[in-house]
């Protein structure tokens, strides 16, 4: 059952992550025009970006980063602060690994989520928007954030089962972090 529940949470890790990858060529693209619309804009005398765009342009990053959290962390690719970690040998690795993701990580996740919901849920009571002239909605993207720190969670459990059955049945031939 735990290993099912590492597959499934792995699987589901990869797909949005590798979903969200491709947000990169929007989020450029929108950012390629606003840098140039910023700078043609007053040469020309008309305005060619809008508050829209602007916004457009850090939801995607917002998405980007937030729902892409869980993937980069499944890969091991998240900044980590390596001092004495890399000469240790692997049981302690995987002691560390699974008591950070166990004691930190999970709890971190689970009361900034909750800390969130609130804000989230006034957030769509009140349809909330952007106060800038003709910016988006805030409450999708608000959203996110319990999401995001959700699917964290969940990934950093995943990550601490899988350490706790190579600690104690040796390697189990699921994929490596």
């Amino acid at each position: 059952m735990i290993r099912r529940y590492i597959q499934w949470m792995d699987l589901l890790t990869e797909k949005i992550g590798r979903l969200t990858m491709w947000l990169v060529i929007p989020m450029t693209l929108v950012a390629a025009y606003n840098a140039v619309a910023r700078f043609t804009s007053q040469p020309l005398g008309m305005n060619l970006s809008s508050n829209a765009l602007l916004e457009v342009q850090w939801y995607l990053f917002s998405i980007l980063f937030l729902v892409g959290s869980a993937y980069v962390y499944k890969h091991d690719s998240h900044v980590r602060v390596d001092v004495f970690y890399s000469r240790c040998p692997k049981q302690v690795k995987l002691w560390v690994n699974f008591l950070g993701n166990f004691l930190l990580a999970i709890p971190f996740c689970l009361i900034t989520a909750w800390a969130c919901w609130d804000s989230t849920i006034h957030s769509w009571e009140v349809l909330e928007m952007s106060p800038d002239p003709g910016g988006l909605p805030r409450y999708p993207i608000k959203s996110l954030i319990p999401l995001s720190f959700l699917l964290l969670a969940l990934q950093s459990l995943s990550l601490a089962l899988r350490d706790l059955l190579e600690l104690y049945q040796g390697s189990d031939g699921l994929d490596s972090h």
